[in-house]
This record gives C-alpha cells, sequence and structure tokens, in this order.
C-alpha cells in the first residue's frame, strides 16, 4: 500500500517538476507552487479521518483515496499538455489535479494508519511503522527506475501511456493489498474501550481530541520536530557544492549517503522497537529522543564543518545525520500508532483517524515550512551577514537547537504518559 503512495507521489512532485523546467522551459516556481499546494490540501487529514472513525471501516476510505491520486495523476498530465501549448485552461487543471493528489493521500494515507493503529499488537508496531516507510522508498525507487527506463526516448504521449500504467498498476496493487484485511469486523483485534453512543460530529470530535493533554502535546512535537527535519532538505546539496566544492555528481552520491543511513536508522527501530520498551504508549520515547538528540548533534557538526571546510568529514557527518533521522521518524510514527491505537489518555475508542489525520496535518505543515524556511532564511543570512560559511552555520545551529527542544517536549509528554519508564530514561 505505501509503496503504490509513494510511487504515485514520486510521478506528480519528482518527474513533472523535472519535465516542467526542463523539457518544456516553464517557470521553476509553477511545479514548486503545485508540489507546496499538495502539501497545503493535506491539512485536510483530519477530515478523511474522521470519516474512516465514523464509518468503522478504513477499507473504503483508503481504496477511494488511492482511486483519487491516480486520478489526480492523470489530470496532471492533461494539464501539462495544455501548459506545454501554452493553454490558460492548464493552470486551473493543474491545480485541481495536484489537489486531487494531496487529497488522495491525505485520504488513503491518513486511513492506512489508523488501521494499523487499531490491528497491529503494541508489541509490533515499531516494525510496523519501519515496514510503511521502508517500503514507501522501496515504491519511489523501483517507480523512478521502471519510469525512467521507458520515458526514452521522451515525448508527451510516452509520458501519458506510462505514468497511465504506473498509475493503474499501483491502484490495483493497493486495492489488493487491503482486500479482505478487516474482514468481517465485529470487535477492534485489540482490546481498546468504546464510547457509548453515536460517533460525534467532526467539529467535537476535534475539540475533544484538542482538549486530550497527551494528543495536545504530541501534535505540537510533531509539528516542532518535523519542521527541524526538513530544513535541511533544501540546502544540504548547495551547501556541499558551495563550501566543499562537490561536483552535482558528487553532491548526489552524498545524498545517497544520507538515505542510506536513514534506512538503517529505520530497521534498527523495526527490530529493536518492539524489544526495547514499543509496547507501551509512549514506549518509543527512548528512540524518539535518542533520534532527535543524534540529529542536533550531526547537525552541530554540520555547523562546525561550515567553518572548518573541506578537511571535516562531511559524508561521515551525513551518515550520522541520515542514520539519527532514520531512528526519529520512524519511531514519531510507532508513537503516532500507539497514541492513536490506545485512544489517548482519556482511553476513548473510535477516534484513530482523526488523531492520525490531525498528526498527518501537523507533519505536512512542518515539513512544508521548514524546507522553506531552510533556504530563505540561508538567502537571508548571506544577504545580511554577507558570509556564506557563517550562513549555513546559523541555520544548522537553529536546526539543531529545534530538535532539542523537540526531545525536551518528547521527554515532558512521556513524562506525564508514564513517570515511571521515564526515570530510566533519564538515567
Amino acid at each position: 500500500m505505501q509503496s503504490a503512495i509513494g510511487g504515485i507521489v514520486m510521478l506528480a512532485t519528482s518527474l513533472l517538476n523535472r519535465v516542467m523546467v526542463v523539457e518544456y522551459a516553464l517557470p521553476a516556481a509553477l511545479p514548486a507552487g503545485l508540489v507546496a499546494w499538495h502539501y497545503a490540501v493535506q491539512l485536510t487529514r483530519p477530515l478523511w479521518g474522521h470519516g474512516s472513525d465514523r464509518g468503522r471501516r478504513r477499507t473504503p476510505w483508503i481504496v477511494g483515496g488511492m482511486a483519487v491520486l491516480a486520478t489526480g495523476m492523470l489530470l496532471a498530465v492533461a494539464a501539462l499538455g495544455l501548459l506545454a501549448t501554452h493553454t490558460v485552461a492548464g493552470y486551473p487543471l493543474a491545480i485541481f489535479a495536484f489537489a486531487m493528489v494531496g487529497a488522495g493521500v491525505g485520504a488513503a494515507g491518513t486511513s492506512l494508519l489508523a488501521l494499523l493503529a487499531t490491528r497491529v499488537a503494541p508489541e509490533r508496531r515499531a516494525a510496523a511503522a519501519s515496514i510503511t516507510w521502508i517500503m514507501m522508498v522501496a515504491g519511489i525507487v523501483v517507480t523512478a527506475g521502471f519510469a525512467g527506463s521507458l520515458l526514452a526516448p521522451f515525448s508527451l504521449a510516452r509520458l501519458a501511456a506510462v505514468t497511465g500504467g504506473i498509475a493503474g498498476a499501483a491502484f490495483l496493487i493497493a486495492t489488493f493489498a487491503v482486500w479482505g484485511i478487516e474482514g468481517q469486523v465485529t470487535e477492534p483485534a485489540i482490546a481498546i474501550p468504546v464510547a457509548v453512543g453515536p460517533a460525534p460530529g467532526f467539529g467535537s470530535a476535534l475539540r475533544e481530541m484538542w482538549a486530550d493533554d497527551e494528543a495536545r502535546r504530541f501534535t505540537i512535537f510533531v509539528l516542532l520536530s518535523m519542521f527541524a527535519y526538513s530544513m535541511q532538505d533544501l540546502i544540504l546539496e548547495p551547501f556541499s557544492g558551495l563550501l566543499f566544492g562537490f561536483t552535482p555528481a558528487q553532491s548526489t552520491q552524498l545524498s545517497a549517503v544520507q538515505h542510506g543511513g536513514v534506512l538503517v536508522g529505520m530497521i534498527l527501530v523495526g527490530v529493536g522497537g518492539g524489544a526495547f520498551g514499543g509496547t507501551r504508549r509512549w514506549g518509543m520515547g527512548r528512540w524518539i529522543v535518542g533520534g532527535c538528540v543524534g540529529s542536533a548533534l550531526a547537525l552541530a557538526g554540520l555547523a562546525v564543518a561550515a567553518r572548518v571546510g573541506p578537511a571535516w568529514p562531511l559524508s561521515a557527518n551525513i551518515a550520522v545525520l541520515g542514520f539519527a533521522n532514520g531512528v526519529f521518524a520512524v519511531a514519531a510514527i510507532g508513537a503516532m500508532m500507539g497514541l492513536a491505537g490506545a485512544g489517548g489518555s482519556n482511553a476513548q475508542g473510535g477516534r484513530e483517524g482523526i488523531r492520525m489525520g490531525v498528526w498527518g496535518a501537523a507533519q505536512a505543515i512542518g515539513f512544508g515550512a521548514g524546507g522553506l524556511i531552510g533556504a530563505v532564511g540561508l538567502d537571508a543570512g548571506r544577504a545580511i551577514i554577507g558570509s556564506t560559511p557563517k550562513a549555513f552555520t546559523i541555520v544548522f545551529a537553529i536546526e539543531a537547537a529545534l530538535f532539542l527542544a523537540a526531545a525536551i517536549l518528547a521527554i515532558s509528554a512521556a513524562s506525564r504518559a508514564a513517570p515511571r519508564p521515564l526515570a530510566s530514561l533519564a538515567a
């Protein structure tokens, strides 16, 4: 399921981005704006999650979301054809298409995570979180390679055929993957106290969730940590080129080193999360704090590297950053499942979808804003200070401080939920 989502999103946000700018010489701001728009639309995630809560079944929302996502991808290619001929109608169609992409990801992805939260046993949630991320990366990699091999020689007709085939295959894979998973649901697979009475409306459910201190704190943590996580996304490769003299090929290899570290960190949490604290609601707190602190230390290293220059072991530093990021990211998803599946501190059942939706929306805001502000902050720093190394140092230092703040927030939330386990964490 995650591979199918990742494959289609890669086509929309990466392949079309390159085609618009390179093959059709459209302004780079156009695909960047469309990608930002698809993130903005994902702020509707709480609505999709609440809808699956009220229906008591996730499968229709997952399959429906995939249908919307695949259709949005096809419309995006159709819009590209109009934009290539300078037809004004291409712009509103592109906006509508990327809105469908964002809505499809929100509906399918949120409902899938809610399904995992209710169906996966507590001791297996760390492994489930790791698998969801790894399979999404696998879907992106496989789709990129497959599409790349079929797009030569390039033409708009070939692009439409390839993306149509991939979108259709992804929809079928996702449908077969989830079909029958829920079965004839009469009781949750894990015993969860369920509130008696009709399901509340969206506004009431949202207020109810926000009134839960534990859920509210976790929402703030997700927003802050994902902001810190994404600040370096758009500046890391320019950093290696401007201060270390890396060629485009070398900076791309550096990106591979980072993602390799991310993958190792994800696997570590997947294997060790259940054995070391993954069965409790905030049992992933150790891994979250460790990932945040490790990320902060790695970013502090990059801040020093900006002043030291080529003598610094940049590849090793980036590998450590990727590893810590992977640990943090998977642990955070595992904690989401634990908190949603446990119903929060008030132990309210049937709220998994809206909780996952709110946290997914916070993640989208943090991810989108972090990358933008990191890049803008670097430009502003270079203009004001007049020194590129100092500007990079300041941005990386701020990002490290945000990760430390996220770690402190995680410790505070875990201490309120489970004071005794935290004692061992503090030790």
